[in-house]
């Protein structure tokens, strides 16, 4: 309330004046504060006072004085003015409110408030019963164009929101029928026919047809020309619409992924007369842009960091047992790559979550999630001291694994040497779960510096350049943490996830990513060997060429498998990629929770929860 903000203001104007003291101010004086008329002024006071949060004794007589003594502790009010801000639906200025204070134990106190604020709610009106869930989505949403997401929180709001050809199942095993109701292919395995639903209906109302399919596609090429698996879709020669049911797309060579790549929601199917007519604004509310699909659900509001998605009552596949799901965006510090779970206990389904032994309780985990695998890439173009094999072996060394293990002790990881496990011929792993050991020995280390002093003209170790992006910030910098204990230096510099694949990333000598390896590990890695062309010499780069459309046109997974890891085994011979450590996280539910079924990523889709 307005009073309240009055408190909070003149409580700030006195910082040096402790609780129960007396500050010595005239009305006139507190009126300039709060920039109001001093009639005003008194009002406010009074009204203060009769709250309990203010003492006034008026001293009479023009320049006389008075004393004002504050009762209620600053961080009390911010803890109030934040509740009432995040009631009202302003959850973003609810958070601010509460950065403003220097006091801890008001921020811990509103972060277990928040979390009553969560889960399944239902109102009964009459007989007609309404069920919301509240959930809670680490990070913010910049945009919600399928063309244009970066983020797994997008990624997973878009699988809410929109639908694709066709679907993957949460094995990543069989590709199934969703929008298409069938699919044909031909002798060449270069023409895909897909036969489209009718009467599948956008949100906006209108009937989608395959001219929708075509467009959205084209569109990729359009406004991602180097965006996630671009190389799908670089390689349609032509689209054809035989009729409003029917898209036929002609690739210019064999490429067996091409139908998981229609999977991913990257292929989502979106309106063509509302993009065209929104442009760059699709997907994105804060530039007045709408979202619009086929989804089961449909976003109804975007404001202040909450984003409601109200059930789709015409939804082809059936209507969603939810009515809304109010998805609260909680931005998150970036060296906090996950939610402690006693933070999440009442969300009643958590994402990306560890479980702590023992305090599972009744959770339930659905399955082991996705595994998040981090690693370096050197940039082989760079002229510098990385452009030698033996320096690059060497700095591999120098990045302890056990170290590193060490210092992300707490967190779900484990050590890694492939992008593949055991069972595909990959990762061959000691028996204490960690990778082959990695030492730098003194003689190593010493040569290592040798050769990087001159190259940089600095003593003490060369400042080689580490980029990344911000969500990756902790561990690049445990990275150089590592390093520096043998004297070598770190320069991190950060980019954004739009701007990674660009030209900037080739000023730096080392870059740190991650891959997930759930159901599109294939289509990711192809994506990541893609990407790594372009700091890799020819030589290197014809060959990698080669390997990747050989997997792109053998139809056996077990094959395709093979030849992956001879990529990364000749990347990590020519010691061009460092591999770090894996992470699992996990998905967990609350028993009350029925419908679990799971998507992409491991998150649960939404359109099956309903609760006891």
């Amino acid at each position: 309330m307005k009073i309240r903000r009055h408190y909070i203001a003149l409580r700030r104007a006195f910082p040096f004046i402790a609780d129960g003291e007396a500050a010595i101010a005239t009305t006139f004086e507190l009126a300039e504060k709060l920039d109001c008329t001093t009639r005003n002024m008194v009002m406010i006071l009074k009204r203060m006072v009769d709250e309990g949060w203010i003492r006034w004794e008026s001293k009479r007589g023009r320049g006389n004085r008075s004393e004002l003594i504050f009762l209620v502790p600053l961080d009390f009010m911010l803890l109030e003015e934040a509740k009432e801000l995040v009631g009202r639906g302003d959850l973003q200025a609810g958070l601010d409110t509460l950065q403003s204070t220097d006091g801890a134990a008001a921020r811990e106190t509103f972060q277990d408030w928040l979390t009553g604020q969560f889960g399944f709610r239902s109102q009964v009106e009459g007989k007609r019963r309404t069920d919301t869930l509240r959930f809670p989505l680490p990070g913010t949403i910049a945009s919600l164009d399928p063309a244009n997401i970066h983020y797994f929180g997008e990624s997973h709001l878009v699988h809410q929101l929109f639908d694709g050809l066709v679907r993957m199942d949460s094995r990543g095993s069989a590709v199934l029928p969703h929008l298409a109701h069938a699919w044909e292919t031909d002798e060449t395995r270069a023409e895909w026919t897909f036969y489209l639903r009718k009467g599948v209906l956008f949100h906006h109302g209108r009937e989608m047809t395959a001219a929708d399919a075509a467009y959205s596609i084209e569109r990729l090429r359009l406004c991602a020309p180097e965006g996630l698996y671009s190389w799908a879709y670089r390689d349609i020669a032509s689209i054809e619409t035989p009729d409003d049911t029917t898209i036929r797309f002609k690739l210019k060579e064999r490429n067996e992924l091409f139908l998981p790549f229609l999977t991913t929601n990257r292929a989502s199917i979106v309106p063509q007369d509302v993009c065209e007519a929104e442009g760059e604004r699709f997907g994105r509310a804060a530039l007045g842009g709408t979202t619009i699909g086929t989804g089961p659900f449909l976003l109804a509001s975007s404001d202040q960091g909450i984003l409601t998605l109200e059930a789709n009552p015409s939804y082809f596949q059936g209507r969603a047992f939810l009515d809304r799901v109010e998805v609260w965006t909680m931005p998150l510090p970036v060296d906090q790559p996950y939610q402690d779970s006693r933070e999440l206990r009442q969300y009643q389904v958590m994402h990306n979550v560890r479980m702590v032994e023992g305090e599972g309780g009744q959770w339930q985990q659905v399955r082991q999630s996705g595994t998040t695998c981090k690693f370096l890439t050197v940039n082989e173009l760079k002229d510098g001291p990385l452009a030698d094999p033996r320096l690059r072996k060497l700095l591999n060394l120098a990045i302890n694994r056990s170290d590193l293990l060490r210092l992300l002790s707490g967190d779900v990881i484990e050590g890694a040497s492939s992008f593949w496990l055991r069972a595909s011929g990959g990762e061959k792993l000691e028996g204490n779960g960690r990778s082959p050991a990695t030492v730098l020995e003194e003689h190593e280390r010493l040569e290592l510096l040798t050769k990087l002093n001159p190259a940089t003209g600095r003593s003490g170790g060369g400042a080689l350049t580490l980029m990344t992006i911000p969500q990756y910030a902790a561990d690049a910098s445990l990275v150089a943490e590592v390093l520096k204990s043998h004297g070598i230096a770190l320069d991190i510099k950060l980019l954004p996830a739009e701007q990674f694949k660009g030209e900037m990333r080739m000023e730096a000598d080392l870059l740190l990513f991650a891959v997930m390896l759930d159901e599109y590990r294939e289509l990711r890695l192809i994506d990541l060997y893609t990407s790594m062309l372009q700091h890799m010499g020819e030589t290197e780069g014809s060959a990698l060429i080669g390997l990747l459309r050989a997997i792109m046109a053998e139809s056996d997974p077990g094959t395709r498998a093979k030849l992956f890891i001879r990529i990364e085994q000749e990347l990590t011979r020519r010691h061009s990629l460092f591999f770090l450590y894996r992470k699992h996280l996990k998905t967990a539910f609350h028993p009350s929770v029925r419908g679990i079924t799971l998507e992409s990523l491991s998150w649960v889709r939404f359109k099956d929860l309903w609760f006891r």
